[in-house]
């Protein structure tokens, strides 16, 4: 769904290619920080017991769990908990 109207979308285009690269990165950052720290509250007031290795986990898969193979998620699920554990 798109409901930008074309001009407006021209200008935020031209006002974003304004800016350097090093801030269209931080921004880029600043972006998926707040996004993950919204992810780790809806999980948390879900399962408000849930250890720091539950929610890496919880994480990775709402990001990332479609991009990967079953065998490679459980692959890194064991690298995680060898790290922490």
């Amino acid at each position: 769904m798109n409901d930008t109207h074309p001009d407006i979308a021209i200008r935020f285009r031209e006002l974003m290619m304004r800016k350097s690269g090093e801030q269209r990165l931080l921004m880029g950052c600043s972006m998926y920080d707040t996004a993950k720290q919204i992810v780790r509250s809806a999980i948390y007031n879900s399962r408000p017991g849930i250890t720091e290795t539950e929610m890496k986990k919880e994480i990775f898969l709402i990001f990332y769990g479609q991009e990967f193979s079953q065998a490679e998620r459980d692959k890194f699920f064991s690298a995680l908990a060898s790290d922490i554990g």
